[in-house]
């Protein structure tokens, strides 16, 4: 014999509740991707937060086996991009990227 639904009672509704907040900042173009980074100089950023320190030495390898000639600058040579002193690592970041010459960036929290 067929089950009969019941009307739902008040212990059977529930709030949706969307997880993401309001958009706050409009989206940009993004810049076009370079056609290689064969010879390129390529940096590294990290928040310091979760084993960028070993991955990102794997990484290098396979970008330096896949792209011949490409360089590369440590996330050390930035500073973190969380934790404390992050706004002056953020504001300084556009000289930075000029002063090491670099045309990528791989920006990461390390996993």
């Amino acid at each position: 014999m067929a089950r009969r639904a019941s009307r739902p009672s008040a212990l059977d509704a529930h709030d949706v509740v969307w997880p993401r907040g309001r958009r706050v900042v409009e989206r940009g173009e993004l810049a076009k991707r370079l056609p290689t980074l064969e010879g390129k100089t390529i940096a590294f950023l990290w928040d310091a937060v979760f084993r960028g320190d070993e991955i990102f030495p794997v990484l290098q390898a396979a970008l330096a086996g896949r792209f011949p000639g490409a360089r590369f600058v440590p996330w050390d040579a930035f500073g973190a991009t969380f934790g404390g002193a992050e706004a002056k690592t953020i504001g300084e970041l556009p000289d930075r990227l000029r002063q090491f010459h670099v045309d990528a960036v791989v920006s990461a929290v390390g996993c």
